[in-house]
């Protein structure tokens, strides 16, 4: 009797992990977690003006909208990433979209600015845990051949595609159903990814067992990025040579510095291990994706206040004008599949680079006098393909031939590179641009300043090209396996 118990209880388990562990579901989970955080990140910039006069925000007030996310998301990635590895990678990931849903939900309910904000801080956590575990989640469901490289376009497309849209439908939920909707829009997004990891997302044990916790270097790298990314952001009202800047800056460094000595020299589990960042692979990847993060977000910015301030285009025609790019993204992502079969991933991320940093180029000749047809259609279309064809690249070599107990803390080290980039790019961009612009405020002056800091992010595509030619080895085309050898593969993976 207990005999046929033990063997219907193995096979309802069997049952279970073959319902559960779905590559396919994963993915769509994984996409959607992605496009839900990229979009996170633009979709709230176009309605802030009616989140001021609609909470009663001050000028100081309005900013923490955006910095109290930047802030908690920011500094608590490699944490997420660590506690996807020690506590199992769909835990983490389940926890963290309810804490994003249920933030996002607060927000759309608050009354009062302090309200929003702490919902906005919320939703920074949740994305600090689920971003690293879904990526880790992608990588251990697709360790390689063609399966990778399309799961990693599809990752790269939902992920510009996010960031890309978020700016349109930014803007059509703040005119035509209220601001309020740029947080509730989160809420289905979150749901329906919670319910495709449920059922879709296998439960994993955790990866890295025993040892205690490395307390303190989790203290020291969440304080250290954390006070880094708010020096970066606060440097629109305090210069960069200014005494206030220079301290947090100074202070964050050296609270790095101590977490780097804390991880080489601690008896207990490191948050991040000796030998990751000695990865030739990890390092440039991490490199090349901050230059690319900053040179972005920082395109992202100009060019809607170009459209905006200089053109006069209302926000949710400035929203339409961004479809050409994301879906200039998209193809970009289907190119690098395609091409993900024949070229080393590291060539991908040269010519990806050299076509997204001439489309800045480009977007460097716009005129006061000019129009969407004439300044922005063309090299939108050019940096948008460049940009998605370097996207998934960049994922794949970072977390290519990482050790399966770090997979999440290189997850969330790549999340780290870009999210410090963007901040850092739309600070020394933006600081460049007003120098430029001064106190002129016309269309022409604008303009100028604009067109400087968008040409900047064409030489931080350059020097992101320089770092791939330079640093990243060189590798061969991703191994010609075929369907069934990838089902295999993924059958010794789980």
């Amino acid at each position: 009797m207990f005999e046929k118990l033990s063997r219907g209880r193995m096979a309802a388990m069997g049952r279970r992990h073959d319902r559960e562990a779905r590559p396919g579901l994963t993915l769509a989970a994984v996409a959607v977690v992605q496009f839900m955080v990229s979009l996170d990140l633009t979709v709230v910039n176009v309605g802030l003006p009616r989140i001021a006069t609609g909470l009663g925000f001050d000028a100081v007030g309005l900013a923490w909208v955006i910095h109290a996310y930047a802030l908690a998301f920011g500094g608590l990635l490699l944490l997420g990433g660590k506690a996807a590895d020690r506590y199992g990678r769909r835990r983490v990931l389940l926890l963290g979209l309810g804490l994003f849903g249920l933030a996002s939900l607060a927000g759309g309910l608050a009354r009062e600015p302090g309200q929003l904000i702490a919902a906005r801080a919320g939703q920074g956590i949740g994305a600090a845990a689920l971003a690293p575990a879904a990526l880790a989640l992608l990588t251990s469901a697709f360790p390689t051949g063609k399966a990778r490289v399309r799961a990693f376009g599809v990752w790269s497309a939902a992920n510009a595609a996010g960031g890309a849209l978020g700016v349109l439908i930014g803007g059509l939920l703040t005119e035509y159903v209220g601001w309020r909707w740029v947080m509730f829009v989160n809420v289905p997004m979150a749901a329906g990814a919670l319910a495709l990891a449920r059922r879709g997302v296998a439960a994993d044990p955790p990866t890295v067992r025993g040892g205690r916790p490395d307390v303190l270097g989790a203290v020291l790298a969440a304080s250290g990025m954390s006070l880094l990314v708010f020096g970066v952001v606060r440097t629109d009202r305090h210069p960069w040579t200014s005494p206030t800047t220079l301290t947090t800056l100074a202070a964050a460094a050296a609270l790095l510095v101590a977490f780097v000595h804390v991880e080489r020299t601690t008896t207990r589990e490191p948050l991040v291990g000796p030998g990751l960042l000695a990865n030739r692979s990890v390092a440039g990847a991490n490199a090349y994706n901050l230059l690319v993060g900053a040179a972005m977000a920082a395109a992202f910015y100009f060019l809607s206040l170009y459209l905006q301030q200089v053109l006069g285009t209302g926000p949710a025609p400035t929203g339409l004008m961004f479809l050409p790019f994301a879906l200039a993204v998209v193809a970009g992502s289907v190119l690098a599949i395609r091409l993900g079969h024949r070229l080393p991933p590291r060539l991908l991320l040269v010519a990806g680079g050299l076509l997204t940093a001439a489309g800045l180029a480009w977007f460097g000749l716009i005129d006061p006098d000019g129009s969407f047809a004439t300044d922005v259609l063309g090299p939108s279309l050019v940096t948008g393909t460049g940009f998605g064809l370097c996207l998934g690249p960049v994922v794949s070599i970072a977390t290519a031939g990482v050790a399966p107990h770090e997979a999440g803390t290189a997850s969330g080290l790549l999340s780290s590179s870009r999210q410090i980039g963007a901040s850092l790019g739309l600070a020394a961009l933006g600081t460049a641009a007003h120098h430029r612009t001064g106190r002129d405020t016309s269309p022409e002056a604008l303009n100028d300043g604009y067109a400087l800091g968008l040409s900047l992010g064409a030489a931080l595509l350059l020097a992101a090209v320089l770092i791939a030619l330079t640093v990243l080895p060189r590798t061969g085309p991703p191994p010609r396996t075929g369907p069934s050898a990838d089902r295999e593969m993924l059958r010794a993976r789980e």
